[in-house]
């Protein structure tokens, strides 16, 4: 072996910093679809740390779902030492009603299959997550406008990456498991108090032939994307 390959090969099996760091910076990073950059991340974890503490971020890794992501330092954590806290590069979306509907039901169908299989991916068609939203929304006489509420619904859930179409079936999703890192059970508390509060309304709405007012929805701090 000569001098150039053995440095070659050397060069190769070090840990790559910059990679395991910007595809995080690019969105989630999955074991099952970033394979080098999740090897990269999990031997340089104390590095990955230290290097987006200075822009305040934090690197949240879950190795047994698989998926790892950068969220904002606790604004506590910031101020912590009395100097500004640094701008938020990890944006907090607001959510609507109907979306967090779906996400809650989401979370909700991912616990009963993990109780239920051995298998980590849960996959659901579209016509199994429209059911799923109709019941929880008021009657309407447009079929065709109801289920393009809810595909609206799937889409946004798609865009924030706790859905993903499966390529070459469009009708085909899966519930990606980072899901479980933002939908706890505080929030699936607090929503299903606000579910009960819009069933209130619901009924009520069917009783004087007018419709619910939309209430809140609830909020999350992105993932940075999906990657």
């Amino acid at each position: 072996m000569t001098t150039a390959q053995a440095s070659t090969i050397t060069a190769t099996a070090q840990p790559d910093l910059p990679l395991a760091v910007t595809q995080l910076m690019k969105g989630v990073v999955y074991r099952d679809a970033h394979d080098r950059a999740w090897r990269e991340l999990l031997q340089l974890q104390a590095q990955v740390r230290d290097y987006v503490a200075v822009m305040g971020l934090t690197v949240v890794i879950d190795e047994s779902e698989g998926y790892a992501f950068l969220r904002s330092r606790p604004e506590e954590e910031d101020g912590s030492d009395d100097r500004p806290a640094p701008p938020r590069l990890i944006a907090r979306r607001s959510l609507s009603f109907h979306v967090s509907l779906l996400l809650a039901l989401l979370r909700k169908k991912l616990a009963e299959f993990d109780a239920g299989n051995s298998d980590t991916r849960l996959m659901l068609t579209r016509d199994q997550i429209v059911e799923m939203v109709r019941l929880f929304l008021a009657p309407s006489s447009n079929e065709a406008r109801l289920v393009d509420q809810i595909d609206s619904y799937i889409a946004k859930a798609v865009e924030l990456g706790f859905l993903r179409q499966v390529r070459g079936q469009d009708a085909l999703f899966e519930v990606r498991r980072i899901l479980k890192a933002f939908v706890d059970g505080q929030w699936l508390a607090d929503f299903d108090r606000r579910l009960a509060e819009y069933s209130a309304q619901l009924d009520g709405a069917q009783l004087d032939g007018h419709g619910p007012a939309d209430p809140a929805g609830g909020q999350l701090a992105a993932a940075a994307g999906h990657g």
